[in-house]
């Protein structure tokens, strides 16, 4: 009986599917914006040729990372803004579609992110000085505004000054 048993066991398991695993290709798919959406796109596969984070006890942190397509960041930070707000400082670089280098270095802090490149685009400069009549315009404007708040701020002084009806009143008897 035990033998039966034994022999069951083992036909089963050597009847069991043998499943063989492949390595996937170095693609993947990328996900579709609709479930209905038909068409299926392969990207290419981009090793991390280097990935350095050190983050220390005080919230300080370093960050390397380079890709095998050309694609670079290095960045550091501290908690030393404003309420503990991390300040953060670096750059990175990669190949835009058209074979340019873009390099971009950057600062984020109380202010803000602020990037510097030479790629980013810049306002153009006023392309004429302020003609005198605007100037006087701003200054009379500037002049009417001053004359209004010192008018106002003499109604407000005169007001209180002005006797109240309670003070005019004597004890009543």
């Amino acid at each position: 009986m035990k033998f039966m048993i034994l022999a069951c066991v083992a036909s089963l398991a050597v009847a069991a599917p043998q499943y063989g695993y492949e390595t996937p290709a170095p693609t993947y798919l990328a996900p579709s914006a609709s479930i209905r959406d038909e068409s299926v796109e392969v990207v290419e596969f981009v090793p991390i040729l280097r990935d350095d984070r050190v983050h220390e006890d005080d919230g300080r942190y370093n960050l390397d990372v380079e890709t095998a397509n050309g694609i670079s960041l290095s960045q550091s930070g501290s908690p030393d803004g404003p309420d503990g707000a991390i300040v953060k400082a670096g750059q990175y670089s990669y190949t835009a579609p058209d074979g340019t280098l873009v390099s971009v270095k950057f600062v984020a802090n109380e202010n803000g992110f602020q990037p510097q490149s030479d790629l980013l685009p810049v306002a153009p400069e006023f392309p004429h000085p302020i003609p005198q009549f605007v100037l006087d315009q701003i200054a009379f404007a500037a002049e009417e505004d001053a004359a209004r708040e010192r008018a106002e701020a003499a109604e407000l002084r005169a007001a209180a000054s002005v006797n109240v009806p309670s003070q005019l009143y004597g004890r009543p008897q």
